[in-house]
């Protein structure tokens, strides 16, 4: 019997071979790729099959056992959180919920890294549930013929075989990965999203991808190296197997040391704090909290009053990170025997069978870790409620191992899409972001992050690849690169030649460098709500996404679907720090820059609301979204001088002479004041001037004195755009 988890209850399927035929595929079961089902399903789109390798949904949130959202910023010097938006909000949302029922706190954590946090078996029922709100239960294979809206999760199985017909994928095939089922699953699909962990479709279907570092020659990137050495190609941000402990009672909960355990491996453990007393009220990242114990803390019974039995935190510690290059000797031995030159593969290219090798050293390391903390570590800082000695690990993700169901992946294969993001488009020249280099015009989300690297490599302390070893962090590869307030482009989805596919999770247009910074939780349920818009409007239209991606007024349709969310929030797909879900003017100030319309600050990653619009604030807009209409003139080729007060070199001049031309605005003051404030009154003269559509309560007796605020004039601005429609647009290239 094959079983079909979702909101935990479970339903067989037909012990025969199967095929199944659908509109949309979507592989794998992260964050990712439960956005994507969700989103298609809001959208529409009428029959979906989500299919995953092991029983959790969730992802990070809850198979890999990353139950502390890591999602900050920097602003004003300050570490805070990255705006929240779009199906994220929504997921952060329902934590938020079950945590408040839980503990009657929605965020009982008080963790080092982050002020959300979630238990993973939680997580998981959280994620099944969202789904089967959404529509999806589990289903018999002949379903599919006689229900017209079929949403269907089907679990335990990995992708073996990729079929393709004149250059489009065409079909899926699946191997079980639970023993006793001993059939294989077609699933042939209109369109698939490869949302797996590690890429599989994309690679097993001849799509051009990339795994491992990229070259200095490939994007001139600062971080990337000239050649390869004995790392080579095999060199990524490595996996973790994260360690989920609960308290046990106050009994010694010490497991048994790993085979290949040996202390020095965990030396730096031997200098670094345990546990400190922090409540962690003086933020997110304060020195005073800074812990082992309290890094990653799912819940802080101590300082909430919780009752006993409830602590709960877990690892997630550089020297548990598993590098995925220079690899043990027994791993070697182990890998070789599955295949001659296996050991040398990256481990994208590696089967799934060959990763579980890998896996198991990881397991056994991350063993490691826990037992030195409860033995060596607890010897030298002494006894106290929170030692780990007297933390256990916990049962309830049913494995055998008391370990995740899947290891922490933080970077896998990179999609060879029609645009890629390199470190050069991102990187910033100061700690305090700022706009990125290249904000595209195509934008489905804004993110920021580090540039973070955890250690890469290894180094074997006798010298000996069957001996112990410890981690080494690459010069050039670290957690430290700062990198400004990105957008991520609708053409990174999709790939530069195969059709009928599209990438999503970490599957997407990326330099491996920047993989490191758009990996968390929140960028990958934001890629996934937007592959998964891509495909609806893709199957909608019966073209390819790429001649949607290609076309800038599909594009623009793209947008608003995100920017509105359907039936969720909506999706910040420019960066504002200060503009949020639920503004009125939240689709205008998106839609409004990614056309250059509304040009931000370019010293501010504020929006400003409230802010009163200058006269030549406001005339530069104004030519903007004139030249965005189809009324639109050209510019002036002679450059008038009209105004004293505006200078040669103002950046505003071009803007309040174009406007001045294309309007019968008559006989000028020899100044134009370009600093005074505007009013609702100022936006209708002008409009109306310039022969574009404007509220008449704009003039009304009793507003029209009312000062004009950026949130008040930006929601104007968009409804001129809507009422008048664009002029054709190019993308910028972008690859």
């Amino acid at each position: 019997m094959r079983a079909i988890f979702l909101s935990l209850f479970f339903l067989p399927l037909l012990a025969t071979a199967e095929v199944i035929e659908t509109d949309l595929l979507i592989v794998g079961g992260n964050e990712s790729a439960c956005a994507a089902a969700v989103q298609a399903a809001r959208l529409g789109v009428k029959k979906i099959v989500l299919v995953n390798d092991i029983d959790w949904l969730g992802g990070q949130f809850s198979a890999e056992g990353v139950g502390c959202l890591d999602e900050w910023t920097t602003v004003n010097g300050k570490r805070g959180g990255f705006p929240r938006s779009g199906l994220f909000l929504e997921m952060v949302q329902r934590i938020r919920a079950h945590n408040s029922a839980k503990y009657g706190k929605a965020n009982p954590g008080n963790a080092y890294c982050g002020t959300e946090t979630i238990e993973p078996k939680a997580a998981a029922k959280i994620f099944g549930n969202w789904l089967f709100d959404a529509g999806f239960e589990g289903a018999l294979t002949y379903e599919f013929k006689i229900k017209p809206h079929l949403l269907a999760v089907v679990h335990h199985f990995e992708p073996v075989k990729v079929s393709t017909k004149d250059g489009r994928v065409s079909a899926v095939t699946f191997r079980p990965t639970d023993p006793s089922e001993k059939e294989d699953l077609t699933v042939h699909a209109k369109l698939t999203i490869d949302a797996s962990d590690w890429g599989d479709v994309i690679r097993l279907s001849g799509a051009k991808y990339g795994a491992g570092p990229d070259l200095r020659s490939r994007f001139n990137e600062p971080s990337a190296p000239e050649t390869f050495d004995d790392a080579g190609a095999q060199e990524m941000n490595p996996i973790s197997w994260c360690v989920v402990l609960r308290e046990s009672g106050g009994k010694d909960a010490t497991i048994a040391a790993p085979a290949s355990y040996d202390a020095r491996s965990f030396s730096s453990l031997d200098k670094t704090p345990p546990w400190v007393d922090s409540d962690m009220s003086e933020g997110i990242y304060a020195k005073s909290g800074w812990s082992i114990y309290t890094h990653r803390r799912l819940v802080d019974r101590w300082h909430n009053g919780f009752a006993p039995g409830t602590e709960a935190t877990f690892l997630n510690w550089p020297v548990q990170d598993y590098p995925t290059c220079q690899l043990p000797q027994r791993v070697v031995d182990a890998l070789e025997k599955s295949e001659p030159g296996a050991s040398k593969k990256n481990i994208v290219n590696l089967t799934p069978a060959q990763r579980r090798i890998i896996f198991a050293d990881a397991k056994a390391h991350t063993l490691g870790l826990l037992h030195h903390l409860q033995t060596k570590v607890h010897d030298r800082v002494g006894d106290f409620p929170q030692s780990f000695r007297y933390m256990q690990l916990t049962n309830e993700f049913g494995t055998t191992d008391k370990l995740p169901p899947k290891p922490y992946v933080r970077e896998g294969l990179r999609l060879e899409a029609m645009s890629m993001l390199s470190e050069n488009d991102i990187r910033a020249a100061t700690r305090e972001p700022k706009w990125a280099k290249v904000m595209l015009t195509d934008s489905i989300l804004g993110f920021q992050f580090n540039i973070d690297f955890h250690p890469t490599r290894r180094k074997f302390l006798d010298g000996d690849p069957r001996g112990p070893w410890h981690y080494v962090q690459t010069p050039s590869r670290g957690w430290h690169t700062d990198t400004d307030r990105a957008t991520f482009p609708l053409r990174g989805l999709v790939p530069v030649e195969m059709n009928g596919l599209l990438g999503a999770g970490k599957n997407i247009g990326v330099s491996s460098v920047v993989q490191s910074a758009l990996r968390l939780h929140n960028q990958m349920m934001l890629i996934g709500q937007a592959s998964a818009t891509l495909a609806w409007m893709s199957l909608r239209n019966a073209v390819p996404p790429r001649e949607i991606a290609s076309a800038m007024p599909k594009v623009r349709e793209i947008q608003q679907h995100l920017v509105r969310g359907h039936g969720g929030p909506g999706v910040l797909i420019w960066p504002w720090h200060d503009v949020f879900t639920d503004d009125l003017h939240f689709e205008a100030a998106n839609l409004l820059v990614t056309r250059r319309i509304w040009q931000p600050d370019a010293d501010s990653v504020f929006f400003q609301p409230a802010k009163i619009v200058t006269r030549g604030e406001l005339a530069c807009l104004l030519a903007r979204l004139h030249r965005a209409t189809p009324k639109a003139k050209e510019w002036p080729q002679e450059k008038a001088r009209r105004f004293t007060d505006v200078p040669a070199d103002s950046p505003q001049r071009d803007g309040i002479e174009a406007m001045i031309a294309w309007g019968n605005f008559g006989t000028q003051q020899p100044t134009f004041t370009p600093e005074r404030p505007t009013t609702w009154g100022t936006l209708h003269r002008w409009l109306t001037t310039l022969d574009l559509p404007a509220n008449a309560g704009l003039a009304a007796a009793d507003r029209k004195d009312l000062p004009l605020a950026r949130a008040e004039c930006a929601q104007h601005l968009w409804r001129v755009l809507q009422l008048t429609g664009e002029r054709a647009e190019t993308l910028e290239p972008k690859n």
